[in-house]
């Protein structure tokens, strides 16, 4: 008996263990001649035609998702209002069956068909702005999550959940964070990025936990102060096991590995809490600083509109090291850039010094940098050390960075979140002399 994609199908396969029974839905095949199943634990496997010993249908094309969805509650108006806006990634995705490729699922009807936990927890309402891989989102892509946010919030939701590819998730969660609180101010409730590091078609998908955490927080978690790295927070696994979800300030959350579904830490800063996912439902504990600080908190006003990201700004980066040149430098000056932004080393250092009389390249470098600070051309140190300040008082050098105009001394963010802070401040015509090093939203805590 023939089988067509979308099919639920029992195979008898002559393997080289002998013989071999699935059962599972088929998927275009992988290759000439094979037959491709999607196994019951969400895995695939290919097996050439020629293996097959038998091979029964039990079910004709798979039902639509949207038909197995779970009514919502008959009075859903005691429930919080949580709006998700999905931008991309595998987080609120579905596999088609009938291709074999997963497509965005975002309606509220299939949220709660592909996560039924989901029901009961909030009213969903949802927006979709795209379905782009992170890498390729831009400023003005911020500008819009940033308006989406806003306008969830004038039409009465209690949080947002932004649904993003995790590449560069953390960047956009730094971005609003300064769009809603970089100048005092706060979101009108929480707003939580949250994304998969496994694509929902595998049996090891971390899409449905992380998605129902981001919910239950922005439904239950404690309104935003502003101040504290919660304008926005980033709620992913806490450790490769499920249970647990973390929520880590927007600001201080980083991308730390490229597979691990616990791949993202907070840097220079504290979790904010923990989520305990199960059957039962999700409760949260708050961390015992955070804690007291919503305590304590006297509450930032309300941001009218959030900030905009300028889209012609010209920022690029560099990398302190044995290869940079002062050719470098002058390369990018000539691209008229609003500030060049170099990762330092250890507590932010550039090769510019040449104290054995052997490096004249050094030389040439302090020279560039001069000639930049004489432009006008603001120069911004970070460090490339994932934790840790940027200290330009600690080495005679890096006092005489300071003396050549460069800025970054004080900075205690990451690297990626100075350098939308950097965007950020430029957008608004806000000074960097004035405002790089300072604590806007929690980015920049005194002490670590």
């Amino acid at each position: 008996m023939e089988a067509t994609p979308g099919d639920r199908v029992r195979v008898e396969l002559d393997t080289e263990g002998g013989t071999t029974v699935l059962e599972g839905r088929v998927l275009p095949p992988a290759a000439p001649k094979h037959l491709t199943l999607k196994l019951i634990n969400r895995y695939n496997v290919s097996h050439r035609n020629d293996r097959i010993l038998n091979l029964d249908v039990l079910e004709t094309t798979a039902a639509p998702a949207s038909t197995d969805a779970p009514s919502p509650p008959a009075d859903e108006s005691d429930l919080p209002s949580v709006h998700v806006i999905h931008t991309g990634g595998t987080i609120a995705s579905k596999v088609d069956y009938t291709t074999g490729a997963v497509t965005a699922s975002f309606e509220p009807e299939e949220l709660r068909s592909n996560v039924p936990e989901l029901a009961g927890m909030a009213r969903l309402s949802t927006t979709k702005l795209g379905n782009m891989f992170s890498d390729d989102l831009r400023p003005q892509h911020w500008n819009k999550m940033a308006a989406a946010c806003a306008e969830a919030f004038a039409n009465g939701a209690r949080g947002v959940v932004v649904t993003h590819g995790t590449d560069t998730l953390h960047h956009s969660a730094a971005a609003l964070a300064f769009s809603f609180a970089g100048q005092g101010t706060r979101p009108a409730g929480p707003i939580v990025f949250v994304g998969s590091q496994r694509s929902s078609d595998r049996g090891s998908s971390d899409a449905a936990e992380n998605l129902i955490a981001a919910v239950h927080w922005a439904a239950h978690g404690p309104r935003p102060s502003g101040g504290m790295g919660d304008a926005t927070v980033v709620v992913m696994h806490a450790a490769s096991d499920d249970g647990t979800c973390a929520v880590l300030p927007g600001v201080a959350a980083r991308k730390m590995h490229s597979t691990r579904r616990d791949a993202f830490r907070a840097l220079n800063a504290a979790v904010l809490a923990h989520i305990e996912v199960s059957h039962a439902g999700c409760q949260h504990s708050l961390n015992e600083g955070y804690a007291k600080a919503i305590e304590a908190d006297e509450g930032r006003p309300l941001a009218e509109s959030p900030g905009t990201y300028r889209t012609d700004l010209n920022l690029p980066q560099l990398t302190a090291n044995a290869w940079l040149r002062a050719e470098h430098i002058e390369a990018l000056a000539a691209t008229g850039p609003a500030a060049i932004i170099i990762h330092g080393t250890g507590l932010g250092h550039v090769p510019m010094s040449d104290p054995e009389g052997d490096a004249p390249e050094n030389k040439d470098m302090w020279k560039a940098l001069m000639r930049a600070s004489n432009r006008k051309l603001p120069l911004i140190i970070t460090t490339q050390c994932l934790e840790g300040p940027v200290d330009m008082n600690v080495y005679a050098k890096g006092r005489e960075q300071q003396g050549l105009d460069l800025l970054g001394h004080g900075l205690t963010c990451h690297a990626d979140t100075a350098a939308v802070k950097v965007h950020y401040l430029l957008s608004a015509d806000l000074s960097l002399q004035e405002h790089l090093h300072r604590n806007l939203c929690g980015e920049n805590p005194p002490r670590l």
